[in-house]
């Protein structure tokens, strides 16, 4: 399979184009062209003997499109193809700041998370940075954006299939590549990172010298209870998590934030309330409540709307930043991994 030129820097890309006899401004072009979601044919700043070398040996884009879908809150997922056949998902998701995509980061997952369908047949591969990327730079030019201030896309998560750290490499080669001033040129501070808390990744993560946002999903305070929902909680305690977070705070000085799944009668009673404050307050983070979207491959079922602001209160009255994070998406299979596992079985193919 050819080797696809999103995965390169600006830096590395000019290296490319000397070493195939071309003059390095043409580096500028073919970067730009890329970030615009072009292929070769398209690039027609370029001679067509150049455009003809460039396809012999690289591949341009690596995602495609084949399934979107759009929610009456205007949230929009997609189901990308890769080169290989397989299939990831993203989700764009509207506010009034302007629009926020969900990347995905592997093909699968192997956390195996009790509420999520990402990782329900296990971790296929990982994504490339460019294929990551990829997925940017096609949303971007669905909504007929450009590059820097023209592009649409204001924020990313990597909150889609996959655990970025378990990817680590690749993931921090796309967190470079998007905001390269060059191309799309996302600002760092516009993108968060979620984790489930693989803490030596967590410690090294802090050392890039990278200004984005840190999100870690959290799902209860007891370890006991977290390793049933999360098998990755037997290996990390909670303490140590705690601690990397305390040090990627040092490090950049940013604000963390723990992601918590309500699942009723598992983790929104009191005793977890308290058990929250006691082990959160006091430090620079912030709490996103986040009600469960539903998987039909397990039995968990969603804290009702009353009792998630009933838990926001408590965590509020107990001295912590948080909030509860309103529902989207829910009738176009929001949560990860929901639409490539229907997918999945319709084709009857993993």
């Amino acid at each position: 399979m050819k080797d696809c030129l999103l995965n390169y820097s600006f830096e590395q890309l000019k290296t490319i184009i000397v070493d195939l006899e071309e003059k390095s401004f043409r580096a500028g072009q073919i970067f730009k062209a890329l970030h615009l979601g072009l292929e070769f044919s398209d690039m027609t700043e370029l001679s067509k003997p150049l455009r003809e070398k460039l396809s012999e040996k690289y591949c341009a884009q690596p995602v495609t499109i084949i399934k979107s879908l759009k929610s009456v809150d205007g949230t929009e997922k997609f189901l990308f193809k890769l080169r290989d056949g397989n299939v990831i998902e993203g989700v764009l998701m509207k506010y009034k700041y302007g629009y926020t995509l969900c990347v995905s980061t592997q093909v699968g997952c192997r956390m195996g998370c009790a509420f999520c369908a990402s990782g329900l047949n296990g971790l296929i591969r990982n994504l490339e940075c460019g294929e990551i990327l990829g997925e940017v730079i096609f949303v971007n030019k669905y909504l007929n954006g450009g590059l820097g201030d023209k592009r649409r896309i204001i924020n990313i998560v990597l909150m889609g299939s996959g655990e970025p750290l378990d990817n680590y490499d690749n993931t921090v080669s796309f967190l470079k590549l998007v905001s390269e001033p060059n191309g799309i040129n996302i600002s760092q501070r516009n993108i968060s990172l979620s984790t489930s808390g693989i803490v030596p990744k967590m410690y090294e993560l802090s050392k890039e010298n990278l200004s984005i946002n840190l999100t870690v999903s959290l799902h209860s305070p007891f370890d006991e209870e977290r390793e049933l929902i999360m098998p990755v909680a037997k290996a990390y305690k909670i303490s140590e998590i705690l601690d990397a977070c305390s040090a990627y705070f040092k490090k950049t000085g940013r604000r963390y934030i723990f992601e918590y799944v309500l699942i009723r009668g598992n983790n929104d009673t009191q005793r977890h309330a308290n058990a929250l404050i006691t082990k959160l307050k006091g430090r620079p983070c912030h709490v996103n409540l986040i009600r469960l979207n539903e998987v039909k491959e397990n039995d968990l079922k969603s804290a009702t709307d009353k009792e998630a602001y009933r838990f926001l209160g408590l965590l509020e009255k107990g001295g912590l930043s948080a909030t509860l994070r309103r529902r989207m998406g829910e009738d176009i299979d929001g949560a990860c991994g929901q639409l490539r596992q229907r997918y999945i079985e319709e084709k009857g193919e993993i």
